[in-house]
């Protein structure tokens, strides 16, 4: 297992590594719509293509039966967790609308936000684990949560974040010395002798906040689905790596998609009482994976139709 672990990090760490040098090669530019498409699609596969190279070596170690039932649960993690990341994009936008960051430098804001979310997933994933080995009754406290978060997010569904009254933004612009305006891509600038954060660098502590917050509710809603730390860990690595290039093709169509914030509080609720079951029926990966499919599927599509141009 920990052979899985080491050659896991290391190929996240190259991934990583070719996105931060297309990035620079890149240079400052607006990512348009084609080109958020393609990475979108580039990452999927990857994250497929280790799904079959991780079914390939289950069943060479544990046998064809196992290796089924890992590569169903690693791809309903991964689509919990990227269905999820959906309202991690909802809040990007709104975030970046609120600063006036320009589109240019979202890019980079957004990788080193992932990078920090790996960081901070890996962490929480590894106590998640530790305590549901100990504790088994932290399921139904995971499950309980769940239920509540989905309830509260169908209650507050069409309710806008207010920004201006965020308390940690408040704190920073009380105590830190911020510019008032952007400077390029930099995070800090020196202004006679004293170092001043930019406006940039208030958006990236707020989008690593957010995720931290999400991280919360996705990573019990994939314990809900399996036990394995390794499944667990990688998918959701897999769902953060492509959420850059998901924020980029969904920004411009957010308000098109207004009912996938209902779609994502039933899923939630449905993982919910999934993990509360769990001792009593264990609703199988398949119908778990189909339910959170389908849930997206029509939530996607309502969206496309209520929010349609009007034909003479």
């Amino acid at each position: 297992m920990l052979t899985l672990y080491v050659g896991f990090s290391a190929l996240v760490a190259v991934l990583l590594i070719v996105d931060f040098v297309v990035l620079k090669a890149q240079g400052t530019h607006r990512v348009s719509i084609k080109e958020a498409a393609i990475w979108s699609v580039v990452w999927v596969m990857v994250a497929l293509s280790f799904c079959g190279w991780f079914w390939w070596y289950t069943d060479q170690t544990l046998g064809r039966e196992v290796a089924d039932a890992k590569a169903l649960e690693f791809i309903t993690g991964y689509l919990i967790e990227k269905s999820l990341a959906v309202d991690n994009v909802f809040v990007w936008v709104t975030l970046f609308s609120f600063f006036a960051v320009p589109p240019e430098f979202q890019k980079r804001v957004l990788l080193y936000g992932v990078l920090g979310a790996i960081v901070m997933r890996a962490i929480l994933i590894y106590l998640g684990s530790i305590l549901l080995q100990e504790f088994h009754w932290i399921l139904y406290l995971f499950g309980a949560f769940l239920l509540a978060t989905g309830a509260k997010m169908l209650w507050f569904a069409e309710q806008e974040p207010n920004l201006a009254e965020n308390p940690i933004l408040k704190w920073m612009r009380s105590h830190l010395r911020i510019t008032s305006e952007y400077h390029g891509q930099k995070f800090l600038v020196r202004r006679d002798g004293l170092l001043w954060l930019t406006p940039l660098f208030v958006v990236l502590v707020l989008v690593e906040i957010t995720d931290l917050i999400f991280a919360v509710d996705s990573i019990p809603a994939i314990f809900a689905v399996t036990s394995d730390p390794f499944i667990v860990f990688s998918s959701n690595i897999f769902a953060i790596l492509g959420l850059r290039a998901m924020y980029f093709l969904l920004a411009d169509m957010a308000d098109r998609f207004h009912l996938l914030k209902y779609g994502l509080a039933f899923i939630l609720i449905f993982i919910g009482v999934k993990m509360l079951l769990l001792d009593l029926y264990k609703i199988p990966v398949g119908f778990a994976l189909a339910v959170v499919f389908v849930i997206l599927v029509v939530s996607m599509l309502g969206s496309l139709y209520v929010t349609r141009p009007n034909k003479k």
